[in-house]
C-alpha cells in the first residue's frame, strides 16, 4: 500500500501547500528515479544528502506542520470567541424584550397549556443564522484539522522509516520522535472547543425553532447509568504505589475459575488472551483509527490457558455515534471455532439446546440467533481472519456489588502475530484458528519461543478507570492527575499491535506511539504545574459556555479581552510533593536547537543519547471489573476537567511527601519539600510508625540464630585457647602467648555478638530503614585468627631449625 496516494487523498484543499513534502522526501531519497544508482547502495548516501534530508523533515517540514497546527487552531478558538460574543448580544437583547413583554397586559390572554414559540426579530433571527453558518465552517476545520494533524503524523513517520531502510550509516526516526515530543501536533485535544461548539450550536437552533433556550446536556440522557472510561499507562517502577494508592479504598477482586461463591485468596491475577480479526488490507483498524462512524471490532476471548478448557467468547462491537458501543456476544467451543469462521457451522446445537431450555420463540432465542447470523456474515463479507493476539494478566479493584468505581490493571502485556500474511512463512496455519506453538506448549509471558519481528511487549502497565454517571472522587482525581500515571485516552491493544507488528500494511498510525519513546516518569513538581494549567484552561472553556447553558449575559470570553482566570478557578496553595518550581518556564519549542546530521549517526549515539542531545538545550523543567469486557477504545472516554476542588485534601493535603518512590524521594532530597497551607502542620511521626508494633516472629528468631552463632564461634575459640594453654607447660612461653591472643579473640567475638544482637533487636523496635549487616565484626576475628596462626606457625619453624642446628653440631664434635 502506498502512503502517497493516501496523503493525496487525505489534502484538504484550502491547505494544499500546509501538509508535508512528501514527495520531495522521496526525491531526496531517490525513490523516483530522478537521480540514477541503485537505492540500496549505502555508499551514494552521502553527508551532504544526510544533511539535506534532516533539514528538511526534521527542521523545515516539522516545524511548518506544527506552525500550521497551532496558528489554525488558535484563529479557530478567536472565531469561536468572536461568536460566543455575538450570541451574549442577542441573549441581552431577547431577555430585554422578555422583560418589556412581562409588563403588559396583553400577555396574560396567552394560551397557558402550550409552550409559547419565541417571536424573534428580523435582525436577530439573521444574526442568529449567520452565527449558525460560521459554527458550521468552524465545525468542518476541526475535523480536517485533526485530520490533517493524523495524516502528517504518520508522513513524518513513513519517512524515516524509508530513510532508515536506505542506509545503515544514520538513523533518523529516534531524532524526529524526540523532536515530535517536542513539538506535539498531533496532541492538541479538540474536546474543550468542541464542546464549546455543541453549546452554541445547541442555542442557536432552538432559538431559530422557537423553543426555550438554556436546556442542559444531560436531559437527553439517562444520568448515572453510563459509565465513563479513563486510560493511563503506569510506569512499573511506580506500579506498586499505585495498587497501594487504589488498595486503601477498593479490594482486590479475586478470580476463581471453579465458582463465584467460593473466594479463595490464593488465586492468582488471571491471564487473559483476546485474538482480534482483520483483513490483509487491515480496514477494522483504519476504521479505528480514524473514528469512523459504525467502526467494528471483532475478537475470540478466554481466561487461562487454553488447554485447560476455558469458556471463548467470540465478541463483536460497533461503535456508535457519542461514544456509545453495541456489543454482540456469545460463547463457543473450541471445535467449532474454525468452522464458524468459514461458515460451515451455524451453532445449530447450541441453537437447539436453547430453545429445548427456554422456548424456540423467546427472546433469549431470538437475540441468540441474530448475534450468531450478523457475527457470521460479518467475517464472510469483510473476509475477516484471526490477525492479532493479546495476552495480558489482569487486576480488578471493585467493591462487591458496588460499581460506581470500577478499576483494572493489566501488567504484562503481549501483543503478537496471529496472521497468514507471509504465505512463505505463515505465524498461523492457514488452516487453523490460532497458534498451535502457543496455545499447545502452553506458552507464557514473555513468550521467548516466538521469533522477534513476531512480538511486541508493552513496557508499561494499562490502568483503566471507569466511572458511573457524573459524580467525582477526590481520591480518583488526586490519582489521575498525579505524576504515578501518564493519561493514554483511547489507547487501544489492537490497534497498537496492528500498528508497531503490521507498520509495512497500514497507513495510518496512533498517536501515542512516539511516547514510547521517552521516558513516561514526570517530575511531581512538574505535573502539579501542569495539571494547574489544564485545570485553568478547562475552568475558562467552561466559564466560556455556561452563559448560554444558564441564561446568564455576562462572561469572561477566552479569545474576547476577558483578563484573567475565571473566577470559578482557584489554584491550589501547594504541590502534592511539596511547593513547585519558582518561575520555570515551560518549554519553548523555538529554543530548541536545529537538528543535524551527527545526531542520527548511529555509529556514535544511541536513542538514548540523541534524547540528549536534543533536550539538553530546553528548560528542564453489575458486571465486575475483572470479568468486564475490555473496552479497548469503545464507549465513553473520559476527558479530565477543571471541575475537582482546587484545594487539596486527603492524604495529600496531610502528607506533602505522598509520593514514596525512589524518583520523588530524590527529587525531594534535591529541592526540599515547601511550605504547608495554612493550618496544616507537619506530622510528627509516619502512618507506619503509629500504633502497636507488629514484628513477624521469624524476624526476632533470624536476630537470635545469628547471636547463637556467634557465641558458638566465641566457645570454640576459648575452648583452643584453653587447651592450648594448659598443654604448652611452664617453659613454653610462645604457646602460652598464643593462647592469650585466642582468648582476646573469642572475648571479642561474643562481646561483638551480643552488641549486634542488642542494636539490632533496637532497630525492629523502632522500624528502622537502615541496613542491618555490619561487615566490621567478621572481618576483625578473621583478621586476628589469620595472624595468630601465621605467628604460630612461624615461631615452631623458627624453633625447629635451632634445634636442627644444635644437633648438627654435636653430631660434628663426637664425630
Amino acid at each position: 500500500m502506498r502512503f502517497g496516494r493516501t496523503l493525496r487523498k487525505s489534502i484538504y484543499p484550502p491547505w494544499k501547500d500546509k501538509y508535508i513534502d512528501y514527495e520531495q522526501l522521496k526525491k531526496l531519497l531517490r525513490e523516483d528515479g530522478s537521480e540514477p544508482g541503485t537505492p540500496g547502495d549505502e555508499d551514494e548516501w552521502t553527508e551532504d544528502d544526510e544533511a539535506r534530508f534532516v533539514a528538511l523533515l526534521v527542521n523545515d517540514q516539522l516545524e511548518k506542520v506544527h506552525d500550521f497546527q497551532v496558528d489554525t487552531y488558535a484563529k479557530l478558538r478567536e472565531r469561536s470567541a468572536k461568536c460566543e460574543s455575538r450570541l451574549d448580544a442577542v441573549l441581552m437583547t431577547m431577555k430585554s424584550q422578555e422583560d418589556e413583554g412581562e409588563r403588559g397586559p396583553e400577555e396574560e390572554g396567552a394560551d397557558a397549556g402550550q409552550q409559547k414559540r419565541r417571536k424573534l426579530e428580523p435582525s436577530t433571527e439573521e444574526t442568529l443564522k449567520e452565527v449558525l453558518k460560521e459554527l458550521d465552517g468552524i465545525t468542518k476545520e476541526v475535523n480536517e484539522l485533526e485530520k490533517y494533524a493524523r495524516i502528517n503524523y504518520t508522513g513524518f513517520l513513513k519517512a524515516a522509516k524509508k530513510h532508515d531502510k536506505k542506509t545503515m550509516k544514520y538513523r533518523v526516526t529516534p531524532l524526529l520522535k524526540v523532536r515530535l515530543a517536542a513539538l506535539p501536533f498531533n496532541k492538541e485535544d479538540y474536546s474543550p472547543l468542541l464542546y464549546r461548539l455543541s453549546t452554541m450550536y445547541s442555542f442557536v437552533r432552538q432559538n431559530l425553532d422557537g423553543r426555550q433556550a438554556g436546556l442542559s446536556f444531560g436531559e437527553n440522557q439517562t444520568a448515572g447509568e453510563s459509565f465513563t472510561s479513563h486510560k493511563f499507562w503506569v510506569h512499573m517502577d511506580n506500579l506498586l504505589e499505585v495498587k497501594t494508592v487504589i488498595l486503601r479504598r477498593l479490594p482486590v477482586l479475586v478470580y476463581n475459575p471453579q465458582t463465584s461463591k467460593v473466594v479463595e485468596g490464593n488465586q492468582p491475577d488471571p491471564t487473559i488472551t483476546s485474538i482480534y480479526f482483520d483483513n490483509k488490507s487491515f480496514s477494522l483498524y483504519t476504521a479505528k483509527v480514524d473514528h469512523q462512524p459504525d467502526a467494528a471490532s471483532l475478537r475470540l476471548r478466554w481466561f487461562g490457558q487454553l488447554s485447560e478448557k476455558p469458556e471463548i467468547m467470540l465478541e463483536k462491537k460497533v461503535i456508535k455515534e457519542g461514544d456509545i458501543s453495541e456489543e454482540q456476544r456469545f460463547p463457543i467451543k473450541e471445535k467449532y471455532i474454525e468452522p464458524f469462521i468459514k461458515g460451515e457451522y451455524k451453532m445449530e446445537k447450541q441453537i437447539q439446546k436453547l430453545q429445548d431450555r427456554a422456548g424456540e420463540d423467546s427472546d433469549q432465542v431470538v437475540q441468540f440467533q441474530k448475534s450468531v447470523d450478523d457475527i457470521q456474515s460479518f467475517i464472510q463479507e469483510d473476509g475477516l481472519k484471526p490477525a492479532l493476539r493479546a495476552n495480558y494478566k489482569r487486576t480488578a479493584f471493585q467493591i462487591p456489588g458496588d460499581d460506581r468505581v470500577r478499576i483494572s490493571l493489566d501488567t504484562e502485556l503481549a501483543l503478537i502475530r496471529e496472521d497468514d500474511l507471509d504465505e512463505e512463512r505463515p505465524c498461523r496455519d492457514p488452516d487453523d484458528w490460532h497458534r498451535r506453538d502457543i496455545d499447545d506448549n502452553d506458552l507464557e509471558f514473555p513468550f521467548t519461543g516466538i521469533r522477534k519481528g513476531e512480538i511486541n511487549r508493552f513496557p508499561y502497565a494499562l490502568l483503566e478507570i471507569k466511572i458511573k454517571g457524573n459524580k467525582r472522587y477526590e481520591w480518583v482525581s488526586e490519582l489521575m492527575s498525579s505524576h504515578l500515571v501518564k493519561e493514554a485516552p483511547r489507547f487501544s491493544k489492537f490497534v497498537h499491535g496492528a500498528a508497531v507488528l503490521f507498520e509495512d500494511y497500514v497507513n495510518t498510525l496512533p498517536f501515542w506511539i512516539s511516547d514510547l519513546e521517552g521516558d513516561i516518569r514526570r517530575d511531581p513538581h512538574r505535573a502539579f504545574e501542569e495539571e494547574q494549567e489544564r485545570r485553568a484552561r478547562a475552568a475558562e472553556d467552561e466559564f466560556a459556555v455556561g452563559s448560554l447553558l444558564t441564561g446568564s449575559g455576562t462572561r469572561a470570553s477566552p479569545g474576547g479581552g476577558g483578563g484573567g482566570p475565571p473566577a470559578s478557578f482557584k489554584p491550589a496553595v501547594a504541590s502534592p510533593v511539596g511547593s513547585p518550581a519558582r518561575g520555570s518556564p515551560a518549554r519553548d519549542p523555538a529554543s530548541m536547537g536545529k537538528a543535524t546530521p551527527d545526531m542520527t549517526r548511529s555509529a556514535t549515539a544511541s536513542r538514548s543519547s540523541v534524547a540528549v542531545v536534543v533536550a539538553g538545550k530546553q528548560q528542564r523543567g453489575e458486571e465486575t471489573a475483572l470479568d468486564e469486557s475490555d473496552s479497548d477504545d469503545d464507549g465513553q472516554q473520559g476527558q479530565r476537567d477543571g471541575g475537582v476542588s482546587g484545594a487539596r485534601g486527603g492524604l495529600r493535603a496531610l502528607f506533602p511527601s505522598f509520593s514514596t518512590s525512589k524518583y520523588a524521594r530524590a527529587h525531594r532530597k534535591r529541592r526540599g519539600v515547601g511550605r504547608l497551607p495554612p493550618g496544616v502542620q507537619e506530622p510528627g511521626t509516619w502512618i507506619k510508625d503509629r500504633g502497636p508494633v507488629r514484628v513477624e516472629a521469624k524476624v526476632w528468631l533470624a536476630n537470635q540464630r545469628t547471636f547463637v552463632k556467634w557465641q558458638h564461634v566465641a566457645v570454640l575459640l576459648a575452648s583452643l585457647s584453653l587447651g592450648l594453654y594448659n598443654a604448652a607447660g611452664e617453659t613454653n612461653n610462645v604457646a602460652r602467648s598464643l593462647a592469650v591472643v585466642y582468648t582476646a579473640v573469642a572475648a571479642f567475638t561474643a562481646a561483638w555478638g551480643w552488641g549486634m544482637y542488642v542494636w539490632r533487636s533496637h532497630l525492629i523496635e523502632v522500624r528502622s530503614g537502615k541496613d542491618f549487616d555490619n561487615a566490621l565484626g567478621p572481618v576483625v576475628v578473621c583478621v586476628g585468627l589469620v595472624v595468630a596462626l601465621c605467628c604460630n606457625f612461624g615461631f615452631k619453624v623458627r624453633r625447629s631449625s635451632v634445634v636442627f642446628c644444635l644437633f648438627g653440631r654435636v653430631r660434628t664434635l663426637l664425630g
